[in-house]
């Protein structure tokens, strides 16, 4: 029997309602539950700043922070790349299945992220700026333009890679990022698979997991 310790990820234990379910913890905790992965969470203080020795392993102060057996990985992407190479269930062993899933978890944070990311920045920090709705509208022509193209490439698969995949891990809680808007509505195909993404148990589990672990009010 193993006795090697258990993977420990790092979160927060309090953040404000708007972000609960869209720290990226979650999609650490989600690939976990897909391989039946179990772990323990290492919470931070949001509010206050990390000490050096967690900027050594998180060099931008941010979560998640991945230790697995001394093993110490960051940046979401890297963490799920790790996950997936050790169970097919998240990476297919199938090269361009394989590849496919890749190319579409890099995707997934740097040519749809972005664009997201600034819309809900736009909405959350800045909507009583005057200067706002201008920006907004044309940062949204460009979010249009991206989930456009990514509809058409999902086309009618459940999955980017064909099979379930970190990719999609990363893609459906990048598209959450506009849930307090009906911009991916606007797209009925990509609509739909994010929701199949949320409707896994996995995804309920680790979505559970990280609600649970949140304080209910601001430490002092």
């Amino acid at each position: 029997m193993s006795t090697a310790p258990r993977p420990v990820v790092t979160a927060f234990g309090w953040v404000p309602d708007f972000a609960r379910g869209l720290v990226r913890d979650l999609r650490v905790r989600w690939a976990c539950e897909e391989i039946g992965r179990p772990y323990d969470a290492e919470l931070l203080d949001a509010t206050k700043p990390r000490p050096d020795e967690y900027l050594a392993r998180q060099p931008f102060d941010q979560v998640p922070a991945f230790t697995d057996d001394g093993l110490q990985i960051f940046e979401t992407g890297a963490i799920l790349l790790y996950l997936g190479e050790q169970d097919e269930r998240l990476l297919p062993t199938d090269p361009q299945a394989r590849w496919q899933a890749i190319s579409w978890l890099f995707a997934a944070l740097n040519s749809v992220e972005p664009f997201i990311t600034r819309i809900s920045g736009y909405d959350l920090f800045h909507h009583d700026k005057e200067w706002m709705p201008p920006a907004r509208e044309a940062a949204l022509g460009l979010c249009r333009q991206r989930l456009k193209r990514l509809t058409d490439a999902l086309g009618d698969k459940d999955w980017l890679a064909g099979q379930f995949s970190v990719a999609d891990i990363a893609m459906i809680t990048v598209l959450n990022n506009l849930r307090h808007t009906d911009i991916v509505a606007e797209y009925p195909g990509l609509a739909a698979y994010k929701a199949r993404g949320e409707d896994r148990p996995a995804y309920k589990r680790a979505l559970d997991a990280q609600l649970a672990d949140f304080e209910e009010k601001q430490p002092a």
